[in-house]
């Protein structure tokens, strides 16, 4: 198992959900984190909370002076520049960039607003560019590292309704499957997660009791883990995730 313990990430999206299971599970191993999302409100209180050792895992880690928040927009080509140096300044390196930042906006293509569409692919697609981006410099710099992708299954399977949504996902696979062979010579591997229904906020804010079904937030954050354990000579470019029993 690879020693994680002094390494450097950044987690976009990092204050809710996936985002935030995944940050705790990057501290809980060692590595300091620097998380990124829009809200100043929530990037102030969920960066004391993880500083207290309040966890929404349970597992409370002395997360003390390893955790930093930094406001940004992924739309926001430097915003996310300013996100990835405040890692390298806060910690001297980067190692990990988990670009998990994404909205969904839904509705049919012939009454769907511009102004959505431009949201939906400047945040899910633009957004992984702009991070990925400024942070391979700094990947290179440390002779390696990954850079994980939250995707959706939405970027094999479109439904009605979904135009924006399965644009902005499926153009984030051939941008993943790209990226990977460019950086894979300089120590950089590239993967991507495809989950399926997760039990969030997102796309689900009323879920009722009996979903415990649903993939967990806690669930892709361990296989971000399982990602940064993979030996050197490996590397799982995609990963298609589903709810083990869903409801028949």
């Amino acid at each position: 198992m690879p020693e994680l313990r002094g390494k450097a990430a950044v987690v976009t999206g990092g204050t809710k959900g996936i985002g935030r299971a995944i940050v705790e599970a990057l501290l809980s191993r060692g590595l300091d984190v620097v998380l990124g999302a829009r809200t100043p409100a929530d990037v102030e209180r969920v960066t004391a909370e993880l500083e207290a050792g309040r966890f929404t895992t349970g597992v409370s880690p002395d997360a003390a002076g390893r955790v930093r928040g930094v406001v940004c927009d992924v739309r926001d080509a430097a915003a996310c520049r300013h996100l990835i140096d405040a890692a390298v300044s806060a910690f001297g390196r980067l190692d990990v960039l988990v670009n998990n930042a994404g909205i969904g906006r839904f509705g049919p293509v012939e009454d769907f607003a511009v102004d959505d569409w431009q949201a939906v692919l400047e945040t899910n697609l633009s957004g992984v560019f702009y991070c990925s981006h400024a942070a391979i410099p700094h990947l290179k710099r440390a002779g390696g590292g990954w850079i994980i992708n939250i995707g959706s299954l939405a970027g094999k399977y479109a439904a009605a309704g979904s135009a924006a949504y399965n644009a902005s996902k499926f153009g984030l696979v051939g941008f993943s499957e790209a990226l990977m062979q460019e950086v894979r010579h300089d120590g950089i591997r590239v993967s991507l997660l495809m989950p399926g229904s997760v039990a969030t906020e997102f796309g689900h804010p009323h879920s009722a009791a009996g979903d415990d079904w649903r993939i967990q937030p806690g669930d892709i954050a361990q296989m971000v883990l399982d990602l940064l354990d993979t030996p050197a000579r490996t590397l799982p470019s995609r990963i298609e995730v589903r709810p083990a029993m869903p409801r028949r």
